[in-house]
């Protein structure tokens, strides 16, 4: 079944309103300055959980705010934009360009979040290695591939190094990834299915325009947690931001929740 935009966000707020005992929000609005109000909001969502990690640029003056937001996880899906990235460079310095299939494949790996559309991208652009270079192009410090895994969902990233993602893709554009390449990725992230507009893309509705991307997969060969992340750009209700969340929880539901709740929290502290 397909849900419109409308009830998937009506259904989305259910959702939340019932998982609230698994997720802790602020009973109120936080008051005092923005900073605090962050602090205040986000140390409630976080709870006890130590595996989490949340940055934010606010565009509209360039403050960057959060907490632990050098907390290093596995990407997951939230790596596909990435990928993207990798198999559209790869093209270009092959002097050519990606197929139609190539293409449809950029698509489905970002908007419906395919693992075998992306399994076909990674293996084209050159697997762990491309993806290393690409991140030390684009001067992602902490962001780098599992030694023990060739896999796109084992890399390793950082809020702070998926907010300079985002900052390069709305860019001027550079040799990593040109000006026309970020735009094609920007747009593929614009067009997220509603099913997964949760976390950062949770605001998102006909007045506020979300590119973003989620990433979830539970690790059973190691700690059998959920690795849960959520990044986007954000734009509407007078407002412009960058937010990347990042955690890892005992179920899906309550990373998904936890990304969730930072999402609204951060749109209402801002705007």
């Amino acid at each position: 079944m397909v849900l419109s935009r409308r009830a998937f966000l009506a259904g989305l707020g259910a959702v939340t309103l019932a998982g609230c005992s698994r997720v802790p929000e602020p009973s109120a609005s936080p008051t005092g300055a923005v900073d605090a109000q962050l602090e205040a909001a986000i140390e409630v969502i976080k709870g006890q959980n130590a595996l989490f990690g949340v940055a934010l640029k606010d565009l509209r003056g360039g403050t960057v705010w959060g907490l632990a937001p050098d907390y290093a996880s596995q990407s997951a899906s939230m790596a596909k934009p990435m990928i993207v990235a990798m198999a559209l460079r790869k093209a270009r310095l092959d002097g050519t360009t990606l197929s139609d299939e190539q293409l449809e494949d950029c698509r489905k790996a970002i908007t419906i979040s395919d693992n075998d559309a992306a399994d076909r991208l990674w293996a084209f652009a050159g697997t762990s290695a491309a993806y290393d270079e690409l991140a030390a192009a684009l001067g992602l410090a902490a962001t780098h591939s599992d030694p023990a895994r060739d896999f796109w969902s084992w890399t390793w990233t950082t809020p702070t190094d998926q907010l300079k993602l985002l900052e390069t893709l709305l860019g001027p554009g550079a040799d990593a990834i040109t000006s026309a390449e970020a735009a094609f990725i920007l747009d593929l992230m614009g067009n997220v299915a509603d099913d997964q507009a949760w976390g950062v893309g949770t605001v998102r509705s006909d007045s506020v325009a979300v590119e973003l991307k989620n990433g979830w997969v539970q690790f059973e060969s190691t700690d059998n947690l959920w690795a849960v992340n959520s990044i986007g750009h954000v734009t509407g209700g007078d407002c412009e931001y960058l937010l990347a969340v990042m955690n890892r929880t005992p179920d899906f539901e309550t990373g998904r929740d936890t990304c969730t709740a930072v999402g609204k929290w951060v749109y209402e502290i801002l705007t």
